[in-house]
């Protein structure tokens, strides 16, 4: 269903309180990113960008996890992210890309009504990994919940966490830099214009993608604590730690290895954060645009 919005007056009147009277807000006002909009405005855009991102992009984060492998089997060998979709669909399944996507869509849910974002999502990220690995042995999430509890312990969710905040760090630096500096190039004036929010939240995401990448590795690491990889340089146990994750990933593959499925996370990332920045964008503009219509209204 296309949603639309209709064009708004050339001028629109808003009441002046301080000083008993109305005031006349241009179009070109209008349409600029308001910045004082209200929290919940910015809670409601960000949390329907966040699910559409997810949802739209999953399939394409399936073959990033299975890239990132370390030893993977050679049924599981990708050269390109069309190859590795295309296959898997082909000889798995037309959902087996989507494995892992309620768990992953719980939550984002949970991580709405919390500040502990990673203390969510770490978890849920270890699970996701676990079904997304070729040969997964999970029937369901829960199922992949309840073995790694009963097998690896509660900590076996957190071995990536430090690695995951650490990521965090450089990524959301790189991934907010970039769309403000695009932003001040495309869009100056900061006005809704939704081509120039896609151009610059892709080129946020591709760069901080890039940037991070050999953090993602390690993190995959931890989460699935690749069997084959680890066995082959004689670890037994679990891997924890993102210095040990790092060392590991070093004596596996070396530097090319840090880099394992970097097609894949900036083909993820791009649209992902397009479509993040544009959705959040337009329901910025869009709950906004409707405040000031109803404010106008009410005169």
């Amino acid at each position: 269903m296309e949603l639309r919005v209709e064009p708004v007056p050339a001028t629109l009147k808003m009441p002046d309180k301080s000083e008993g009277r109305e005031s006349e807000l241009t179009e070109e006002e209008y349409e600029s990113l308001p910045a004082s909009a209200s929290p919940a405005t910015h809670m409601t855009a960000g949390a329907v960008a966040g699910v559409l991102e997810h949802a739209v992009m999953f399939p394409v984060d399936s073959v990033k996890t299975r890239m990132q492998s370390l030893q993977p089997d050679p049924k599981a060998r990708y050269q390109s992210v069309y190859q590795g979709l295309s296959r898997i669909i082909r000889t798995e399944g037309i959902m087996r890309p989507m494995r892992g996507i309620g768990i992953t869509m719980a939550g984002i849910a949970g991580s709405i009504a919390t500040l502990l974002h990673d203390a969510v999502m770490n978890p849920v990220e270890v699970v996701k990994q676990r079904m997304q690995m070729y040969n997964s042995p999970y029937k369901g999430a829960w199922d992949c919940i309840q073995t790694v509890r009963r097998t690896e312990g509660v900590a076996a969710f957190y071995r990536s966490y430090t690695t995951q905040l650490t990521m965090n760090i450089p990524f959301q630096a790189m991934h907010f830099i970039t769309y403000e500096f695009m932003q001040e190039q495309l869009n100056p004036r900061r006005q809704y214009q939704p081509h120039t929010h896609i151009i610059s939240g892709a080129v946020a995401g591709a760069v901080a993608a890039a940037v991070t990448t050999p953090l993602d590795v390690c993190k995959t690491l931890l989460n699935t604590q690749e069997n084959v990889a680890l066995t082959s340089i004689n670890i037994s146990g679990h891997l924890s730690g993102m210095a040990n994750a790092f060392r590991t990933v070093y004596q596996i593959g070396g530097v090319p290895a840090f880099f394992k499925g970097m097609q894949a996370r900036v083909i993820y990332q791009m649209p992902s954060t397009a479509i993040s920045w544009s959705v959040y964008e337009f329901f910025k503009y869009f709950l906004t645009k409707r405040k000031i219509e109803k404010s106008g209204t009410s005169i």
